[in-house]
């Protein structure tokens, strides 16, 4: 069902329309932390310069919460474009594993039909040998021993391909279990972040509650 979902036109059509908006998100984050860098380092030096300077506290707070405001500013931004990126990286795999899928479906589905003609080849040759057994016309031997090298070298055709088939098959299965190792190592980093992320939010909250009182 949703493989049926997925491959409307539709998608295929804004594919180029989320790529770029996609792009456009990414610089308009690298813009964003490259901004807040520059405010931290900013208010960094001015709140330093002014605890030096002792002047009055409420200009001293007024640098501090500058300060407070680029750092939180800097954290989420620098958080929201690695996890963005991560997230790319995870929808990314997740169709290339969707392919594999597919592909392994397919070589499966070739695999049972090249063994099912091998069982039908050699199956006609069993019967071509008992309809001719017991019958001494040289005449009738030699196209029977005609077909039958037929059939058997039919047999060993499909027997090859059966065998590069099988190769195919294990090849797709091996790419499978890779990029399912890989999917699972992302989810399980994205959600160490997802973790890690709430933290800072929560201590970025308290710190915000603290400001206030």
């Amino acid at each position: 069902r949703w493989q049926k979902i997925f491959m409307f036109p539709l998608w295929s059509k804004m594919a180029v329309f989320w790529n770029k908006m996609f792009l456009t998100i990414i610089v308009l984050l690298i813009v964003l932390f490259l901004d807040a860098v520059r405010e931290v380092r900013k208010y960094s030096s001015v709140h330093v310069n002014e605890k030096a300077a002792n002047v009055n506290s409420s200009a001293f707070d007024h640098i501090q919460m500058k300060l407070f405001r680029s750092q939180r500013n800097l954290y989420l931004s620098g958080f929201s474009l690695f996890l963005w990126l991560v997230l790319r990286r995870t929808v990314t795999l997740l169709t290339q594993l969707a392919k594999e899928m597919a592909s392994h479906a397919a070589l499966e589905t070739q695999v049972n039909d090249a063994t099912e003609a091998a069982k039908k080849y050699m199956a006609e040759n069993e019967r071509l040998q008992e309809a001719l057994s017991g019958k001494g016309d040289s005449k009738k031997k030699e196209s029977t021993d005609a077909t039958e090298e037929k059939l058997k070298e039919e047999v060993e055709r499909l027997k090859a391909e059966l065998q590069k088939t099988s190769n195919a098959f294990q090849k797709a299965k091996t790419e499978v279990a890779a990029f399912k190792k890989q999917s699972e190592g992302l989810r399980r980093d994205y959600d160490h972040l997802m973790k890690e992320f709430e933290q800072l939010q929560q201590s970025l909250n308290k710190a915000e509650d603290k400001k206030d009182l």
